[in-house]
């Protein structure tokens, strides 16, 4: 697990690689992403979800007969 003094130094090496004010859009970037991967995560599971077959439940009572 990362403590907190990792956690800023991380933050002090991107700040210094990417500058102040590219950091916003950075972020900004970062969450259309992941917005766009779950969206296309959701989307292929539907998708899935219709190809696949369902059984359909069998009534027991009339197998004997």
């Amino acid at each position: 697990m990362i403590g907190h003094q990792e956690l800023i130094i991380i933050l002090v090496i991107i700040m210094v690689l990417f500058g102040a004010k590219k950091l916003p859009e950075l972020g900004r970037s970062l969450g259309q992403g992941m917005k766009e991967f779950k969206k296309s995560s959701k989307e292929l599971l539907e998708d899935t979800d219709d190809e696949i077959p369902t059984k359909a439940p069998t009534d027991s009572t009339n197998a004997s007969s």
